[in-house]
């Protein structure tokens, strides 16, 4: 298994350029697996802060018949941890430079994933409440105690980026990258070896002590490109440097040719992707604004545009 091309047209080295205050440029894209009746992953991408910050995530609910609502579970996750990021990404742009205030930024990463979580089961417990087989009716007190959240598992990976640093979580499978000045791509959050079909989800009892985190400050401004994506894209190629290969790849393709250029093939990419693993695969990232626009219009200005999907 070969896995999909990485994407060509562009030099192995292109010229980058550090981002800068004009914000970051926004892609993402989500296909569904090849066979499948409907897709359970689910994706954001935002700018906030007038473009100072980007927020990225994705989800990927677990499928099969344990979990018939898993689609619902990481949409749900998608947008719990967007509400919750928005305002701490705010927070990162005002402290800005400051490196006294980074400690309370830290601590307040820490308490994200938990928010993120009891919110997102709050949603579950609301939606299972008023589902048919419980008519509307609350539920005893055992019954909220110990629902059965399986049917709504996911993963969930999200990520606040700035021109001044990076803070980014991750709970179960899937992938973020980061590509620096040099093409060379860092995984912060890797786990190793693919565990098969095991991973840890928002559905299992206190999942923000699972959630792995990564803070990282940029002394010589950010790098041109953090791209996420949920693990059907890896498993489309043989091994884990045909993906790397990939990111490195569409960074490129963005710095020569345009972000609205990549925005336009991501689709064909992920679809090619998909028919390799025959999973559901979602793709989101965010540029610096200094890479070409393309005749669509300015990085900067793509940036303003948030999707969610």
């Amino acid at each position: 298994m070969s896995g999909p091309s990485t994407p060509e047209g562009g030099p192995s080295a292109p010229e980058r350029t550090r981002a800068g205050t004009g914000g970051w440029a926004i892609i993402g894209a989500t296909v569904k697996g090849v066979g499948k009746k409907y897709s359970q992953d689910s994706g954001g991408a935002f700018s906030v802060a007038e473009g100072r910050a980007a927020v990225l995530t994705v989800a990927d609910g677990h499928g099969s018949g344990a979990h018939f609502r898993s689609d619902l579970g990481s949409q749900w996750a998608v947008e719990e941890f967007t509400a919750c990021a928005e305002d701490f990404a705010r927070e990162v742009v005002r402290v800005g430079a400051d490196a006294t205030g980074w400690t309370g930024l830290r601590a307040e990463a820490r308490r994200l994933p938990q928010q993120v979580a009891h919110r997102w089961r709050e949603r579950v417990l609301l939606h299972d409440w008023n589902s048919p087989a419980h008519g509307g009716r609350l539920l005893p007190d055992a019954a909220r105690d110990a629902p059965d959240l399986a049917v709504y598992g996911s993963t969930l990976i999200g990520a606040v980026l700035t021109e001044r640093m990076l803070f980014c979580w991750q709970l179960g499978d899937g992938d973020i990258v980061l590509v620096d000045a040099d093409g060379t791509p860092h995984t912060p959050l890797s786990t190793g070896p693919d565990m098969g079909d095991e991973t840890d989800s928002l559905c299992e009892p206190e999942p923000w002590r699972k959630m792995r985190s990564h803070w990282q400050p940029f002394t010589a401004g950010a790098p041109p490109a953090v791209l996420m994506s949920t693990d059907g894209l890896s498993k489309s190629f043989a091994d884990h440097q045909g993906f790397l290969d990939f990111a490195t790849g569409v960074t490129e393709r963005a710095a020569v040719q345009g972000v609205p250029a990549v925005q336009a093939q991501l689709a064909d990419w992920l679809e090619r992707a998909a028919k390799y693993s025959g999973d559901d695969t979602t793709f989101v990232g965010a540029f610096a604004a200094t890479a070409p626009a393309g005749p669509e219009g300015s990085a900067g200005q793509e940036a303003e545009k948030g999707t969610a999907w």
